[in-house]
């Protein structure tokens, strides 16, 4: 049983056509959520159906009515990549590869490569790794705007270790999406539990999954920026291709009877600097340990979820 197991469903309602059996539980009045002394957080991620969702083009517009009167922003069949620069289809069928009965090859995907390097008070982080998932599926894990539950579970209330709080669109030009976005990271120092907000503008580009994001607003740091680029990789290429040459996804597709996975391979940049007052040793030693640990820790927690999802499906 894996870490993420009855999680599994919240990702694979990416990559289905919606059930139209499922609806659903009346939404609870804002008095009854009061009486339940759910904070504001949680109120707003039961029912948030602000941008940037994009919905299924192919969803009936009365069952979208349903889906908005009745469910929260989880079970809806929502993108957080734009449906009109990639094939939908070839991506839940690329999805349905990596998870199915039929995904009889497996693959592993190595923990991330982090190389570090320090120059005048900032640390660059180079980072790659690759993952057994479609690209755009992965781009939404890398914004996770809807707070699905890719991360490890951090306590009892089953809060993230990094949770996503609202997400606004600030300027939406064709491919290109500038997004405000407000996250909480959660992390433990000498067994006390911390929460850290994090306030980020992201720069993406949804035709060729690239971003740049900066720190709109941070505790301890006086720089937090980066940037990642999302690329397919031909999972079974030298399998079923017989080929180790550079080649496209139509002509993978061809090579491979349409039977190739394309997962995903990550290149990220990640800078950041403590602020002026905590930027002396061996205070800033120990923030930039805590850092670069807490960012491998995040990436790691992806690449674990990947793998459960491979294996939840997987033959016996």
């Amino acid at each position: 049983m894996g870490v993420f197991t009855g999680f599994d469903g919240l990702i694979n309602q990416n990559i289905q056509q919606p059930l139209k059996a499922r609806c659903c539980r009346p939404r609870p009045s804002p008095r009854y959520l009061r009486m339940l002394n759910l904070n504001q957080f949680q109120r707003m991620i039961l029912y948030n159906i602000q941008e940037p969702w994009y919905w299924d083009p192919d969803v009936d517009p009365k069952l979208k009515a349903e889906y908005k009167k009745n469910s929260h922003v989880r079970s809806m069949p929502l993108y957080a990549i734009d449906p009109k620069y990639y094939d939908l289809a070839e991506v839940n069928r690329q999805a349905g590869l990596w998870s199915g009965p039929d995904n009889k090859h497996p693959w592993y995907d190595a923990p991330a490569t982090v190389k570090v390097k320090r120059k005048k008070g900032l640390c660059n982080l180079n980072i790659e790794f690759t993952l057994g998932w479609p690209p755009q599926l992965v781009s939404e894990m890398l914004t996770n705007p809807r707070n699905l539950n890719f991360f490890r579970l951090f306590d009892r209330e089953f809060r993230q270790r990094l949770d996503n709080k609202s997400t606004k669109v600030l300027k939406k030009d064709g491919p290109r999406q500038i997004t405000e976005v407000k996250k909480t990271l959660r992390y433990k120092i000498l067994g006390l539990p911390i929460a850290i907000p994090i306030h980020l503008i992201i720069d993406e580009n949804h035709q060729n999954l690239t971003a740049k994001f900066k720190k709109k607003k941070m505790m301890y740091m006086k720089v937090f920026e980066g940037s990642w680029k999302v690329e397919p990789l031909y999972a079974d290429q030298e399998r079923l291709c017989k080929s180790r040459s550079r080649i496209n996804e139509e002509e993978y597709k061809s090579c491979s009877g349409g039977k190739g996975r394309i997962g995903s391979k990550v290149t990220m940049e990640q800078i950041f600097q403590p602020c002026s007052l905590l930027n002396v040793p061996p205070i800033s030693w120990f923030i930039r340990e805590i850092t670069i640990k807490t960012i491998k820790n995040l990436l790691e927690d992806l690449r674990k979820f990947v793998m459960d999802m491979h294996k939840s499906s997987s033959p016996e």
